[in-house]
């Protein structure tokens, strides 16, 4: 089986790195090796390649960033997907594609299903909806993956910024009002690989489709942080400090409910991530930070 993966070096592509190896012949890509904005280059490597399996990892994740540079985002997160899409659909392959909770308003008082309707609130969100609406616009064999809260130990994340900022600061003051399921990026990682090893591409192409893919269990962002903190050894009382998103303004604005319901995932595949709180654990206990 080969296996073309965009976005290597990012917070999910890099733990693919490691988890889709064993399982046939891995081509991956960076930014410097594929320009996702340059129609002509996805074209050439996808044909070059033709892979039996296309995951892409690559995005445009900079969420307020992308009020004040909707194309941009746009470009990474629809028009390069929609070219992806049509190549995959082209050779033959299953595309996997990750998509957000942030497709969402966060009204729903329950976690979201599938099949709920999509309202983004911020440009990101839109962006990221329009890559999903073309993927099913194109019609080929694909693997919808929505997650949310992603973090690692690289890059720019909510984990990483909390253990700088407990060094840093006496005080954290947290947003306590958004509820979601902060997902460690190698878990995600190993349910994609999970998913092709148990299951075969054959059997994934034909139950085509959007699924969730998140940590199980939920909390606010005030509760990762207390969490993180605990794990650093620092007693949060008084130093992890609950607030209301109206006393954080952003950019761009966030739902407040961000979970969402792994159901389907189990019931097609029986495959579930673990709880947010152990992989917070395993990230801490793994590797050395």
């Amino acid at each position: 089986m080969r296996i073309l993966l965009t976005g290597k070096n990012g917070q999910v592509g890099s733990a693919l790195m490691r988890t889709l190896a064993p399982l046939g012949e891995l081509v991956a890509f960076d930014r410097t090796g594929l320009d996702l904005a340059m129609r002509n280059e996805i074209v050439s490597v996808v044909r070059s390649v033709s892979p039996d399996v296309l995951v892409n990892a690559a995005a445009y994740t900079a969420v307020d960033q992308a009020e004040s540079e909707p194309d941009v985002a746009h470009a990474i997160n629809a028009a390069a997907v929609a070219v992806l899409a049509e190549e995959a659909k082209r050779a033959g392959a299953l595309l996997v594609h990750y998509s957000t909770d942030y497709v969402f308003d966060g009204t729903k008082g329950t976690p979201y299903i599938e099949d709920d309707p999509p309202r983004p609130l911020n440009a990101y969100g839109l962006s990221k909806l329009a890559g999903e609406q073309a993927i099913l616009a194109v019609g080929g064999a694909h693997l919808i993956l929505r997650t949310s809260w992603v973090y690692a130990r690289q890059g720019k994340n909510f984990f990483l910024t909390v253990r700088r900022l407990l060094k840093e600061k006496k005080e954290l003051r947290v947003v306590s009002d958004q509820f979601g399921a902060p997902t460690l990026a190698g878990a995600l990682a190993q349910a994609t690989a999970d998913l092709i090893e148990r299951h075969g591409v054959a059997a994934l192409k034909e139950r085509s489709g959007v699924y969730h893919v998140t940590a199980s269990g939920s909390t606010s962002w005030h509760g990762f942080a207390t969490e993180i903190a605990r794990l650093e050894g620092i007693d949060p009382r008084g130093r992890v400090v609950p607030i209301s998103s109206d006393e954080y303004p952003t950019r761009a604005q966030r739902p407040r409910n961000s979970r969402l319901s792994n159901g389907k995932l189990l019931r097609q595949f029986g495959v579930a991530l673990p709880s947010w709180e152990r992989s917070l654990r395993d990230c801490y206990a793994t590797e050395q930070l």
